[in-house]
């Protein structure tokens, strides 16, 4: 089959959606299928693959965002050969998979990857009452517009439903390639300067002001007053990077708070490898990978309680799950540095718990889906086919 992933920003931004869309792509092309890429911007970027499509856009500061109202003639001629599309944004994608394949009848699916209200009040300073307005009146009837609505999580749906949503919604969990991590070598502490004895937490991902970062370092600057053998490990950039690293040299441990910068993503897999504790203080995901790599590595995950990462760490059997208090917060990750046994219970669990997560079974669930999909608009679209041959009979007679 054609599938056609429809989303705002792909290569070279990184960010969960673009490490999924580039996973699936290449499992769903190794199972025999087509799939393209249709995005906006970047038209100078060379891609290490096929089939990626990018319009004209206007790029939005520095965000790796594109604003365009409208893909190419080519662009559009060729998403509208295709047998089903996904949709990964809303607003931009969302918007013209409607305006482009509804009138002839193509399956479109939504997953929603994304707390919007939350990273309205982020990043647009919006108040939560206008944030969550805002999205009552616009998600309800989008989704009532497709074909199939897609959450990651259970929580994440729960929150659909909260806005207003009333379609159906399918769970489907976002797929990790867990061999990777399950595989990575962790004999590389040396090489970052670690010792044997230290006890490493490490976080992964955007260094964003939405992931709660503050808070980590804060809770961390606890917890090595009591475990001076405690380091802390910050792989990835972002927005607060330079802030974080002004606010580590000024903690009560400079030399245990560790950057390394923007990663490719197979750089991840060691680093995570190596490390003994994977913490996370974000409050506004809706399917980590990152936590879900971490936990087929073999590394329990502390976190807080909300939405994303309840749904994905068993408070207790994979890690460990706080309130959103700094003293909470910190003594569960002070446990977690002490009790080795305590770690190896939990690391355990979060080897084997990773495993429903693999690529392998997400992209088998999303076939079967893609599949009825296209199978139940078959009829439609001959319908639709028969209508516009008589149409233009009549018009040329």
């Amino acid at each position: 089959m054609r599938i056609g992933m429809m989303a705002d920003t792909y290569k070279p931004h990184i960010s969960g959606i673009t490490n999924y869309i580039d996973l699936n792509k290449r499992y769903l092309e190794r199972a025999g299928h087509e799939v393209y890429v249709f995005t906006f911007g970047d038209l100078d970027y060379s891609d290490d693959e096929l089939h990626v499509i990018r319009s004209p856009g206007v790029p939005l500061m520095d965000t790796g965002y594109y604003l365009s109202l409208s893909y190419s003639r080519a662009a559009k001629h060729l998403l509208q050969r295709m047998d089903v599309v996904h949709v990964h944004h809303p607003f931009l994608s969302g918007r013209l998979a409607l305006r482009y394949c509804r009138p002839l009848r193509i399956p479109i699916v939504f997953t929603n990857h994304t707390r919007y209200d939350l990273y309205a009040q982020t990043y647009l300073g919006l108040p939560d009452e206008i944030a969550e307005g805002l999205l009552r009146t616009y998600m309800p009837s989008f989704c009532e517009a497709v074909d199939m609505v897609i959450s990651p999580s259970e929580g994440m749906a729960g929150v659909l439903r909260k806005l207003g949503v009333t379609t159906p919604i399918e769970i489907v969990p976002n797929g990790v390639d867990i061999k990777i991590f399950q595989a990575a070598d962790g004999n590389c502490r040396a090489e970052f300067g670690f010792g044997r004895e230290d006890v490493l937490l490490v976080y992964a991902g955007r260094l964003a002001p939405e992931k709660n970062l503050e808070f980590l370092l804060q809770a961390f600057n606890g917890v090595v007053e009591t475990v001076p053998q405690a380091h802390l490990l910050f792989i990835g950039g972002g927005p607060l990077e330079e802030s974080l690293r002004a606010q580590a040299k000024q903690s009560t441990a400079p030399h245990h708070i560790h950057f390394t910068g923007m990663q490719p993503h197979e750089a991840v897999a060691p680093c995570l490898a190596m490390s003994d504790l994977f913490v996370t203080a974000s409050i506004t995901e809706v399917h980590p990978l990152s936590v879900i790599e971490a936990m087929a590595a073999g590394l329990p995950v502390l976190g807080i309680h909300s939405v994303g990462v309840g749904d994905i760490v068993e408070d207790g059997y994979t890690g460990l799950l706080s309130s959103h208090d700094l003293a909470a917060f910190t003594a569960h990750m002070t446990r977690l540095c002490i009790d080795k046994d305590l770690r190896l219970k939990l690391s355990n669990a979060a080897r084997q718990a990773a495993q429903k997560y693999a690529i392998e079974h997400t992209t088998r669930l999303m076939l079967e889906r893609y599949q009825k999909l296209i199978e139940e608009a078959s009829p439609r679209q001959q319908q639709l086919g028969v209508r516009l041959r008589t149409t233009w009979e009549r018009f040329i007679r």
